[in-house]
């Protein structure tokens, strides 16, 4: 192939266009919208189960240590690994198969940020609320989950930004929301403008969404915004 040739390969393929935009825009908001959904779902999804296992670390101090190991090594498998567990057994072409995978790297970084936001709960604090009558659940409901909500939401926050880089695997299965973009421009001849549309929408969706959670925790822990 002739120099000439190359020059007008690149310029037929550039690396972003907005006739591929407008052409596929459907395409792009349908994979956008599987993304948020996927990610929105696997963090909730992950807080519920994260959250009272990070309690339960806190009270009992001998489960701490399994509770932890066990949601670390969850976390150090590789996502293709995981992918290849979970989608046989499930179904090699449903969301389910990322959805499970995206909960299971999710826990750590929540459970760890609970245990630490509970951990640094202060003490005058907890002698004040039992002084006043509260029991362990109203303790933890009225004081400890208040007071550790800071570092709760840094742990969403993690899981958050995180997810939505993992999602993207879930392309090799056709669910993968803005994956499905990125992997079907490498194999759809190296379509650049595919590859780079998908890129700069996942990067921009782990802004707005760690954005939208900052917001969330300035309104919900206004007294950390006095302290400063």
């Amino acid at each position: 192939m002739s120099l000439r040739d190359l020059a007008y390969q690149d310029a037929a393929n550039p690396w972003f266009s907005w006739d591929y935009i407008r052409t596929n825009s459907s395409t792009i908001l349908d994979a956008l919208g599987e993304h948020v959904t996927l990610t929105v779902e696997a963090v909730a999804l992950a807080a519920v189960v994260a959250i009272p296992l990070g309690v339960l670390a806190y009270w009992v101090r001998p489960l701490r240590g399994p509770i932890l190991a066990t949601s670390g090594v969850l976390y150090t498998i590789p996502s293709l690994a995981l992918l290849a567990f979970i989608a046989p057994a499930v179904g090699p072409t449903k969301s389910t198969s990322v959805l499970i995978g995206l909960v299971l790297y999710a826990l750590l970084l929540i459970v760890r940020n609970t245990l630490a936001g509970l951990n640094q709960v202060p003490s005058e604090a907890q002698d004040a609320a039992i002084g006043m009558g509260y029991g362990r659940w109203g303790r933890l409901l009225r004081v400890d989950l208040p007071l550790a909500l800071p570092g709760i939401l840094t742990g969403v926050r993690l899981a958050t930004v995180s997810t939505v880089a993992l999602v993207t695997i879930g392309g090799l299965i056709g669910k993968g929301g803005l994956g499905n973009l990125i992997l079907g421009g490498f194999r759809n001849n190296f379509f650049k403008a595919e590859i780079t549309t998908g890129a700069i929408l996942c990067v921009l969706l782990g802004l707005v969404l760690d954005l939208i959670l900052i917001g969330a925790g300035r309104v919900l822990t206004p007294w950390t915004r006095r302290a400063r």
